[in-house]
């Protein structure tokens, strides 16, 4: 028994020295994962608050577009840039504000607000959207260059049909016939051959005295006169996620 005694002090007295050596290096360790589990559960917290928040603003600024309330659509997106820049729903918004202000006659703001998206956006595909909209209003004004020059900037390869139809739009408009029929030919080549919108490019590229459409190489035109105008994909809004509690399990109603 007394062996044993000795061996189990022998045991603390190795427990005390150890800790003395590395007890304060512990409790530092200790005391600093709890402030990170702490700070994470917390910015999951903020972040859940600011996604519900700027959902609300989104759905605002969509209300205010439907009913044309004009003013009220100004002073929503604006909220919505100016506090929540960071979200998936500003430049969302943005894009429907930009074709809001277009349809009104207000170009200049539409073409801001599409700059808007591009400047902040952190997705590509919504970056490529806008970029998409703004080569649009450029060519509409005659900005033939400018809209070559928006259409230049790197994109999903999702959209190499899109910028490829639109960039053939601006360069037959600018008179630049053999260049446009091989952007054309680029964007039939991109498009899914079955889609109507990959025939609607084809009658371009005929108007333009481009190939045959059953030809090895596919091609298109200049746009035919009545025919639809092309807009880029939609982009579903993100949807928000309730905000967590500090122990990470759901808030309550």
């Amino acid at each position: 028994m007394a062996t044993y005694d000795l061996q189990e002090q022998e045991q603390i007295d190795d427990l005390k020295a150890w800790w003395d050596r590395w007890g304060g290096t512990v409790s530092t360790g200790v005391v600093i994962a709890a402030v990170v589990i702490a700070g994470v559960q917390g910015w999951r917290w903020y972040s859940g608050k600011r996604a519900v928040e700027a959902g609300t603003m989104y759905q605002a600024v969509s209300e205010a577009i439907r009913k044309n309330d004009a003013p009220r659509a100004r002073d929503a997106i604006t909220q919505l840039e100016d506090k929540f820049a960071g979200t998936g729903y500003a430049p969302r918004a943005a894009l429907l504000y930009a074709r809001m202000l277009y349809d009104a006659g207000d170009k200049a703001g539409a073409k801001q607000q599409l700059q808007w998206v591009i400047d902040h956006a952190d997705e590509d595909e919504i970056k490529a959207i806008g970029r998409y909209r703004l080569a649009q209003a450029q060519i509409d004004e005659r900005g033939y260059d400018q809209a070559l020059a928006t259409l230049d900037a790197k994109h999903p390869v999702a959209f190499d049909g899109l910028y490829a139809d639109l960039r053939g739009d601006a360069l037959a408009a600018a008179g630049r016939t053999a260049e446009a029929r091989t952007a054309y030919q680029t964007a039939t080549a991109k498009l899914d051959g079955k889609s109507q919108y990959q025939q609607y490019v084809r009658v371009k590229l005929d108007a333009l005295g481009g190939p045959p459409a059953d030809a090895a190489a596919p091609a298109i035109g200049a746009t035919k006169a009545g025919a639809p105008k092309v807009d880029a994909p939609k982009v579903d809004a993100p949807k928000a996620e309730p905000p967590k509690a500090a122990d990470g399990k759901g808030a309550g109603k």
